[in-house]
């Protein structure tokens, strides 16, 4: 039986009252933004195909309209609010976004002859309804070029929602930052079974929509539940006043590396007098580093990059607009908000190093962080989303790692060996109990996590301990202001109090991202598959030949590594077949056996080499235990 979510503990309901009476003051200006130059939505904000399958559902979130519930933040119920608003909107004429229709916005440019798209959200699901609606109210016209703002999958995984296989063999232009498919390839392919479980957690993916489960993520509602995919760029943008003009529009593009994501750009429409500054400038304090796991930015470079964009576009600009949230109208609420935003990271930049010079460690550091009262006065600098708590722990990860100088620290026992010492240390499991059932009655949650982690994982059978554990995490997720905070802690609770079952075979997740891939980038992705102790001292080398792409790859493991070179072919067997056989192979879908007997693979020598490299890829698993072993 599911184990059903707990009401608020007092504790709780006095940290939201201390909280409510310190946010700023609420002059509505954010509501009349997010709802301005409104022109229509689809009805109940769902998204569905003809079978009944729902991609994206805004009407699970209509319980947002009442007042704030004692289980929700209630600075993180009033972000939950506005980004509920939803559908199609005018930023000023000729440029349109739909919000709402997927974590990230998608905005849309009317050029001479059609459309130019501005980050197709992350399934083609959304990007086609967030289409379809923008053609309802403004035209059949077709879609003359996608740009990618940056490297994230809410940029780009919708993109076949926007545009055919037949745009694509015409040549049809994407834009993106240089160095976006490396990005995109290292963040969500390499990593990408880790970092999307991570992801189950920090969107709220299995948490239901109600009070006591996911409001929201912050930065936008949640994520949509379609078909992703990669399309790689066609024209890269290197430099800082590149410009292009596309079916009658110019651009000029600002270049903001290792900013929110290692590739990313602002860009500014000087017929539209509009700066687009993609995720750099959201309406809340961003990640310097995301939970879900990715590379630590550069906080210092993010506040120069937004800087640099004041000084090249302010002065010309009437609308500021960006891949997430809202609007802002008028020149100088646009220069108020890049100042604020571009002050607020390096005041967590500079702050940190100040305190680091002192000896503090990360987690002293994150203590002590608390932002002046100018940058605490506006509700775009709160942590809907990062947190000053975690972002200054990842500021002082990117200039010092992960070690803190303390040599206790530098070999520590791994949890489940640490738990049996920290249980036997505390007089035994009843005694651990009994001491974090009294700090779970003084509402010291964040010490009953603590301390009962030790238990769940020195012995996860324990159900008291997953109960007191679940239910101490709870409260914290009741009582944090940032969504993926929320989700994290929530989510947990929910996977304490009901265990999945094991699986006899890796449960593993998606593969379309894979199936994207250029055949070099798919190649470089098997190598962090290749199960180095089942190598072992085996030394192999055959070559690959990619019918679909023309392209011939020596692919060797030695010293268990894997290793790929193009057209280096050696007197090695020869395995002709496409990128998608590949995959399919890569993932189990087939056999070689049967994709042999289908004609998707070939080889004149025989295929045993193959065979050999696919016994030593590993699958993963995409449902791994995150809270208990």
């Amino acid at each position: 039986m599911t184990a059903e979510p707990k009401a608020a503990a007092p504790a709780t309901i006095r940290a939201h009252a201390a909280l409510a009476a310190s946010l700023p003051d609420d002059d509505g200006q954010d509501f009349a933004d997010a709802r301005r130059g409104f022109l229509g939505t689809v009805e109940d904000g769902r998204i569905v195909d003809e079978s009944g399958r729902v991609f994206w559902d805004m009407a699970a979130f209509a319980f947002e309209e009442g007042p704030c519930p004692p289980t929700v933040n209630p600075s993180l119920w009033r972000q939950a609010r506005l980004n509920a608003i939803h559908g199609l909107f005018e930023v000023t004429p000729g440029l349109y976004q739909v919000r709402g229709f997927d974590l990230s916005n998608v905005s849309f440019i009317e050029s001479d002859g059609g459309y130019i798209v501005i980050d197709p959200l992350i399934s083609s699901e959304t990007a086609a309804a967030a289409l379809a609606l923008l053609r309802r109210h403004r035209g059949d016209k077709p879609v003359k070029a996608v740009i990618y703002t940056h490297s994230h999958v809410d940029h780009y995984g919708g993109v076949r929602g926007v545009i055919s296989d037949a745009d694509i063999a015409a040549g049809l232009s994407i834009i993106a930052p240089e160095g976006f498919l490396d990005a995109a390839v290292s963040e969500n392919v390499l990593l990408g079974n880790a970092m999307g479980r991570r992801a189950t957690y920090m969107y709220g993916a299995l948490l239901p929509r109600d009070a006591t489960g996911h409001v929201d993520a912050g930065l936008g509602k949640t994520v949509s539940m379609g078909t992703v995919n990669l399309v790689p760029p066609t024209v890269s943008i290197a430099a800082t006043g590149q410009r292009l003009t596309i079916d009658g529009v110019e651009i000029v593009f600002q270049v903001t590396p290792d900013t929110e994501a290692p590739a990313e750009m602002n860009f500014f429409f000087p017929k539209f007098r509009a700066l687009c500054m993609a995720e750099n400038c959201t309406c809340h304090l961003h990640n310097i580093y995301t939970p879900r796991g990715a590379q630590v930015r550069d906080a210092k470079a993010w506040s120069f990059y937004i800087d640099e964009a004041m000084r090249l576009f302010a002065a010309d600009t009437d609308v500021l607009f960006a891949s997430h949230h809202w609007p802002r109208w008028g020149r100088g609420r646009a220069e108020s908000f890049l100042t604020t935003q571009r002050d607020l990271y390096k005041y967590i930049h500079d702050q940190t190093l100040r305190l680091a010079n002192h000896g503090l460690t990360p987690v002293e550091i994150a203590e002590e962080m608390a932002l002046p009262p100018t940058l605490a006065a506006q509700w775009h600098t709160r942590g809907y989303y990062g947190t000053l708590n975690h972002n200054a722990k990842a500021v002082y990860q990117r200039y010092l790692g992960w070690f803190d100088g303390n040599p206790a620290n530098l070999h520590r026992h791994p949890p489940v060996e640490a738990g049996k010492r920290y249980v036997d240390l505390a007089g035994g499991a009843h005694r651990l109990l009994a001491n974090a059932r009294a700090a779970f009655d003084a509402g010291d949650y964040r010490w009953v996590a603590e301390l009962v982690n030790h238990l769940v994982f020195a012995d996860p059978a324990n159900a008291e301990a997953r109960g007191l554990q679940a239910d101490a995490l709870e409260q914290l997720g009741y009582q944090a202001e940032s969504g993926p905070w929320r989700a994290f802690y929530l989510t947990a609770a929910l996977e304490l109090r009901n265990p999945r079952p094991p699986a006899a075979q890796p449960r593993q997740g998606a593969s379309a991202q894979l199936r994207s891939l250029p055949a070099d980038s798919l190649l470089d992705s098997l190598s962090v598959r290749l199960n180095g102790p089942k190598a072992g001292a085996l030394k192999l080398a055959l070559n690959l030949a990619f019918s679909d792409t023309g392209e011939a790859f020596l692919v060797t493991v030695e010293n268990a590594v894997l290793h790929h070179r193009a057209a280096a072919l050696a007197d090695a067997p020869t395995i002709g077949l496409t990128r998608a056989a590949l995959v399919d192979l890569v993932v189990g879908q087939t056999s070689l056996q049967d994709a042999v007997a289908a004609g998707r693979v070939t080889a004149a020598d025989g295929t045993r080499a193959l065979e050999t490299l696919l016994s030593l890829l590993d699958r993963f698993d995409f449902w791994f235990e995150i809270v208990t072993p």
